[in-house]
Order: C-alpha cells, then structure tokens, then sequence
C-alpha cells in the first residue's frame, strides 16, 4: 500500500474538482499538493485525461522533481509547481487551468484590473500579468523558468494578497494552502476574469474601483480585524 496514499486521495479530489467545476478540457490542468515534512509533491500525471485518471494514478515526486512514488510521467507542468513550493513555504496546493477566461486575459498580456468588489474580496488589487518569457528562459528550462517568472513578478507583493497570477500567452496559476483551496481560487479566478471581461465589453473606459472600496472589502475579510463569515 501507498505510503502516501492519503496526499494521493487528496490530489486526485482536487484535479477532479476541476472537471466537475468544467474548468479543464481534456488533459489542459493540473494539481498539486505538497506534504512538508517528508518532502515530497503529489501532482496529477501528464496527458491523461480526467474521465480515465485514477487514485493510484498521482505521482509523488520529491522537491527536485525526482519520482518517488508512480508508474506514470508526473505533469508537464511539476517543475513550475515545485518551484513555487521551494520559494513559497507558506502555500501547500497549486492548480494550473487553461480556463478560458483567464487565459484570453493571459493571451492578451494584459492583467486583470480590479473593477469591482467581488475582486476586491479575494484579491488586493489587480491580478497580475508576468510578461512574454525571453527566448533565453524558453530555450533553457522551460517549467523551471516559468515558476521562476511568477516568483519575479511577487518580489514586491505578498503572493496570499493575491493567490492567483496569469501568465502572458500562457494561461493561469492558483495557489493556497492545500489542493482544494487551490482550486477553489482557479474556480474564482475564472469567474473574476469572465467578470472583468464583460465589464470592459459594456463600458471600455471604466477604470479601476477606488481604493477606499478595495482595502474596505479585502481587509473585511482577510485583514487582522476581519469580521466577515462566522467565529
């Protein structure tokens, strides 16, 4: 029996979360989770599609992106994952979409402003854009480089104020504190960026919501003295 059998249930939930939520077209998504004290990063395997995925089918691989447990290739995407857990300790769950709102912005290059309070709830401020990689980082390690490319772009932010960040002609990364928080903000993510969409379809000179707005709704409910939801 699998040593890490639980991380692996827990993995497998969350990456079919992501279909039941219709987040994910055939194999375009996955999920990982990390386990901090035996080192190791449970992440869906590359290429199979959800309808056929399986519990036993999750590789574990150790933070060097080694495998440690698994038949099958771990997702494409496990070198960007791991890199986030490496640089990041305070998160535990990483999910990557294809979704297609979050990914015409990704495409467009362009962030998400934050345009209203629903945003404002869950993101302090806009969802950044990392910028179009260099020939230099495509050529190189291509997975490394990207998760290397969103640590970048957090220098100067705090990646809990905003758990989420698309990547110019790419498409979205989410993270949180396990799998399924993860995805609970792929889920979000996608609805903000449907939001926004429509939002500057109706009306292309709208601008940001005022900043009074955004620190009321984001520290109502994330800041020291937040008061939102139940003790």
């Amino acid at each position: 029996m699998s040593k890490f059998l639980e991380l692996k249930r827990e993995v497998f939930e969350a990456n079919m979360e992501l279909d039941t939520r219709k987040l994910v077209t055939y194999t375009f998504g996955n999920v990982s989770q990390i386990d901090r004290a035996a080192g190791v990063v449970a992440i869906k395997p590359s290429g199979v599609p959800y309808e056929a995925l399986k519990v036993e089918d999750i590789v574990v691989v150790d933070l060097e992106n080694n495998i440690v447990e698994g038949k099958l290739n771990p997702s494409s995407d496990t070198k960007t994952h791991t890199y986030l857990y490496r640089t990041w300790d305070n998160i535990g769950g990483v999910t990557h979409t294809h979704s297609t709102y979050a990914t015409a912005w990704a495409q467009a290059q362009i962030d998400i402003p934050c345009l209203g309070t629903t945003q404002a709830d869950y993101v302090y401020g806009a969802i950044p854009c990392a910028p179009v990689m260099s020939n230099e980082r495509i050529q190189g390690d291509y997975e490394e480089e990207t998760g290397a490319q969103i640590v970048e772009l957090f220098q100067d932010r705090d990646p809990n104020e905003s758990p989420m960040v698309i990547v110019a002609g790419h498409a979205p990364f989410t993270w949180g504190k396990d799998a399924a928080k993860s995805v609970y903000h792929a889920v979000l993510l996608e609805e903000i960026a449907k939001m926004a969409y429509l939002t500057k379809t109706l009306s292309p000179q709208i601008g940001d919501l005022k900043q009074e707005l955004v620190d009321k709704h984001y520290l109502r409910k994330n800041g020291k003295n937040a008061y939102y939801g139940q003790k």
